[in-house]
């Protein structure tokens, strides 16, 4: 039998080349634009693309992961780590005009710089009171500067003292041996930054800080 759409073959459709399989369609398999297409599987943009992966300012933005002031950037408070600098230190004419005028003013508190300048003073003008009296042979302008100059300089030790924290008893300790020692030790330490129970103090009121 011949076959009556003249192709030649005598076999049954089934059982041709191409019957049970859906013939290949052109662009299907691998068409153009979907295994590989320009565009999708590394189309710029999408894996690396500028802005997304490693986009400018989102790693490491300035102001987020190392911004000023977050991770190394804090300033130091004002009064905590460090004060700022002191006062100036008064010289020897104003210490001995500051302690005469609070003659006898045993409250408050005196820095260290008007302490010791004025003990320089007093040492220089005794010194010369006695050259004096060794001169005319009385002891009488030695004994005139003593009865003039122990109630200030009482004074100007206790608020020394105070300038410390401390008490002007402490004094006391000058009439018992080696107690001079203990209360030369306390007049020559800085005084306290802030204000203490005795008042402001004098040298850090106004700027703060350390030194003489």
């Amino acid at each position: 039998m011949t076959n009556p759409t003249g192709s030649g073959s005598n076999l049954p459709p089934e059982d041709q080349p191409g019957w049970g399989a859906t013939p290949p369609q052109p662009g299907y398999g691998q068409q153009p634009g979907y295994g590989q297409a320009p565009g999708y599987g590394q189309q710029p943009g999408y894996g690396q693309a500028p802005g997304y992966g490693q986009q400018p300012d989102y790693g490491q933005a300035p102001g987020y992961g190392q911004q000023p002031g977050y991770g190394q950037g804090y300033p130091a408070a004002p009064g905590y780590s460090a004060p700022p600098p002191a006062a100036p230190q008064v010289d020897i004419a104003t210490a001995v005009r500051s302690v005469f005028t609070q003659y006898a003013t045993f409250s408050g508190r005196a820095r260290r710089s008007e302490f010791w300048w004025f003990v320089l003073a007093w040492a220089l003008m005794y010194v010369v009171a006695v050259v004096v009296d060794q001169l005319i042979g009385a002891p009488i302008f030695t004994l005139l500067f003593i009865l003039g100059t122990i109630v200030p300089y009482l004074a100007v030790s206790v608020r020394r003292l105070h300038d410390t924290g401390r008490s002007g008893w402490w004094l006391l300790l000058n009439l018992i041996p080696f107690g001079g020692i203990v209360t030369l030790v306390f007049q020559c330490l800085d005084s306290d930054p802030g204000p203490n129970q005795h008042g402001p103090s004098p040298k850090y009121q106004a700027a703060g800080g350390y030194g003489y």
